[in-house]
């Protein structure tokens, strides 16, 4: 049977996790698919547990760590299959998870991704994302997180999906462009996700493709100085590449707003140097960033995602109060 996805895991020191990554993907009712993975020159031997255990699945071995951007792009021009999906090392998928990704994408050639449902590995009671939303305030997140595994049940549209579990057309990367290199990791997803929306393609989201993930199984936390620094830059690059100047005008009270309450959060955290490190770094190097060039033809679909970015900002204050008020 010719396969018809190829499977990408990027992998830096993930050892440990891939054993039970590969074996839930051996027990996959779809069987048209291939396992690549991209190495980003772990020392832990990483690439030596694939040769020996796993010699039949190929592996490409960079030179150093690239991030995450760059290992997937690196896989996606290696591969030739209709479509790509991207794995992060740190999760386990259900029998079904490929079987439902394959059909939920294939419901319509506009669709250029589909997110998974993403369920927290030792909390399998609790989802970790049920899609990814952009907010008006710049702020980016999973939707449904920490809430009952029992809601988010029905397919729809979301605003991009998480790259940690996601099918993608590969074709539609030929028009829109890879993954940022620039970005190395954090809210690469978000960005072309929203590249692809600017062009008029569609994200969803596939309820029945379950998931399992640990979660921070790189970076080590939730929080952290790399991260922290990364997430804040890539916010600046994400908003001047996607939004053309007038929205950016109209956006930059918001925007603000957003950027204050993160600084003013994570240095509540201890890591509002970072983040304001990080924030500069952004500003100092936004113009060196590729925007996405305006075409008129794509003003509706401009129209349509500035509503989108205005009713998730309600649906993340909705949820933000929903976990609250449930503790």
């Amino acid at each position: 049977m010719k396969e018809k996805v190829t499977v990408i895991i990027p992998n830096y020191n993930g050892k440990h996790f891939m054993e039970a990554c590969l074996s839930s993907l051996e027990k996959q009712t779809y069987h048209a698919y291939k396992i690549l993975v991209v190495d980003n020159a772990s020392s832990d031997g990483s690439i030596e547990f694939m040769k020996k255990n796993y010699p039949d699945i190929e592996l490409i071995a960079l030179d150093q760590n690239y991030g995450f951007s760059k290992a997937v792009n690196v896989g996606i021009l290696h591969s030739t299959t209709p479509y790509v999906l991207l794995l992060n090392n740190d999760t386990t998928v259900d029998p079904h998870f490929l079987e439902e990704m394959v059909a939920a994408i294939r419901t319509s050639p506009r669709n250029f991704s589909v997110s998974s449902k993403m369920i927290q590995m030792y909390h399998p009671d609790l989802i970790d994302s049920a899609g990814d939303f952009y907010t008006i305030l710049g702020w980016g997140f999973g939707r449904g997180k920490d809430h009952s595994v029992q809601k988010y049940n029905t397919p729809d549209e979301t605003f991009t999906a998480c790259a940690g579990a996601a099918i993608y057309r590969r074709k539609v990367f030929d028009k829109i462009g890879l993954f940022d290199e620039n970005h190395f990791a954090y809210l690469e997803d978000i960005d072309i996700g929203y590249r692809a929306k600017i062009y008029g393609f569609k994200n969803k989201y596939c309820p029945n493709a379950l998931v399992y993930h640990v979660g921070s199984g790189t970076s080590g936390s939730k929080y952290n100085s790399f991260k922290v620094k990364l997430s804040a830059r890539n916010s600046v690059y994400l908003n001047y590449k996607n939004m053309p100047l007038l929205q950016l005008i109209i956006n930059i009270l918001p925007l603000f707003l957003g950027y204050a309450v993160k600084y003013l959060f994570f240095q509540k955290k201890g890591f509002g140097k970072d983040y304001q490190d990080g924030f500069k770094e952004g500003i100092e190097k936004a113009r060196q960033q590729k925007k996405v060039p305006f075409q008129l033809r794509h003003l509706p679909y401009y129209f349509s995602i500035e509503l989108e970015l205005i009713c998730n900002t309600f649906l993340y204050f909705k949820e933000w109060f929903s976990k609250k008020n449930a503790k």
